[in-house]
């Protein structure tokens, strides 16, 4: 199962787009409400999340993905649930995904040392020990980031490549008309 964290402040874009291409891609996602199911996003969009983030069980975790946006990652980050999913994930060696500010939460907690990670530009000092190459979505060994809103497209269809193979993802590519 891959698990979307949404928090109030989150980046509607960077949430919307993904889930969308991952599910007209037929992944199992569920979207995750920190701190309950009605999130409203840093543009005023409320959405309603799957279950709430006191449902979430960590025993089936394929990817963790965090979108970015603000104050949506600085609530992720002080979420006790999302850095616990995030943990399990690197137990598991599941995949972990976060774009535009969300990556900080992992340059945090140490787990992007000696990989290549993007993240929002003003945010690279948070990416530790982390090469940052010029690239708008990077896939380092299990960990996917992408610079922002703008990349949002790009990211949704790196996961479905992950999951269903280049030619699902580039399937998916022209019918969506992002070639």
């Amino acid at each position: 199962m891959i698990y979307m964290f949404i928090a109030e402040g989150f980046e509607e874009i960077e949430a919307l787009c993904p889930l969308d291409l991952m599910r007209r891609a037929g992944l199992d996602v569920t979207t995750v409400g920190v701190g309950g199911c009605s999130i409203t996003g840093a543009h005023g969009i409320t959405i309603k999340t799957d279950i709430a983030d006191t449902d979430f069980r960590a025993d089936d975790i394929e990817m963790v993905f965090l979108p970015g946006g603000m104050p949506g990652t600085l609530n992720l980050a002080a979420s006790e649930t999302v850095t616990d999913a995030i943990k399990a994930a690197v137990e598991y060696d599941s995949y972990i995904a976060a774009i535009c500010a969300a990556p900080s939460i992992l340059g945090d907690m140490g787990l992007l040392e000696g990989k290549q990670a993007v993240c929002y530009p003003g945010f690279e000092d948070r990416l530790t020990g982390t090469c940052v190459p010029d690239a708008k979505v990077v896939l380092d060994d299990n960990i996917l980031t992408a610079k922002g809103m703008g990349a949002a497209l790009e990211m949704g269809l790196k996961i479905v490549e992950i999951f269903r193979g280049k030619v699902a993802a580039e399937e998916l590519r022209h019918a969506v008309i992002a070639d």
